[in-house]
């Protein structure tokens, strides 16, 4: 059993308490279809060591397994688009390094079963350097890192436009959370609803050529 408790210090100076496995389960299947399609996106905004992230990274990598585990090309690129799918915040380092580890252990537990040696270090490059960009150190209600100086969080969108080519676009996570909304991360909705009310659609801070997903990385 996982411990929910990693020192009373902690708890009392950043109010520290891991979900036990049994929860986050049951929490996950109240919204089971999400939990497996292998695109719908998923922020944890205290995500501590990632117990909540790294079930529905499972979970969609069942999917992706029984889906396409016939060919190793289709594998890679779903297994991307379920792993560029989920985001992470938490206020500690140690935190961050751990569920960046758990997310992409599994993975990579998961693809090194099914290809042995034919897996290719490029693409466990591309995996890391995704979950790197989508777990964050920072402050979920100040909206802001814990670097210095403290800067507005950054996230990217990785969308598939045609076939392998994908297109990165960063935005600033305030302009993702208008008042008396609850749309999607990224949402991009037209400008009015079929109720005739103004949907939010956030601008990018940046925005990136189209590539193949493998070279998202040189775009940088």
């Amino acid at each position: 059993m996982v411990n929910q408790v990693v020192s009373k210090k902690r708890v009392a100076d950043h109010g520290e308490v891991y979900t036990r496995e049994r929860e986050v389960n049951a929490m996950l299947d109240l919204v089971e279809q999400e939990t497996q399609r292998i695109d719908s996106r998923f922020l944890e905004p205290a995500c501590g060591t990632g117990n909540f992230l790294i079930e529905i990274l499972r979970r969609k990598l069942k999917v992706v397994a029984r889906r396409y585990q016939r060919s190793q090309t289709e594998f890679e690129r779903y297994a991307f688009l379920a792993v560029s799918s989920l985001y992470g915040i938490d206020i500690l380092q140690d935190n961050i390094e751990t569920c960046r580890n758990r997310l992409f252990y599994l993975l990579d537990a998961c693809y090194s079963s099914l290809y042995q040696k034919k897996t290719k270090d490029s693409f466990r490059e591309i995996i890391q350097f995704v979950i790197d960009k989508n777990t964050i150190r920072g402050d979920a209600l100040t909206l802001k890192t814990l670097d210095e100086p403290a800067q507005a969080i950054l996230f990217s969108e990785w969308a598939f436009v045609r076939g392998n080519q994908i297109k990165r676009r960063d935005f600033a996570f305030h302009e993702l959370l208008p008042e008396e909304n609850d749309l999607p991360l990224f949402s991009a909705s037209a400008p009015q609803s079929d109720e005739g009310k103004t949907v939010f659609i956030p601008n990018p801070v940046k925005d990136y050529p189209i590539c193949h997903y493998m070279r998202i990385a040189d775009a940088e």
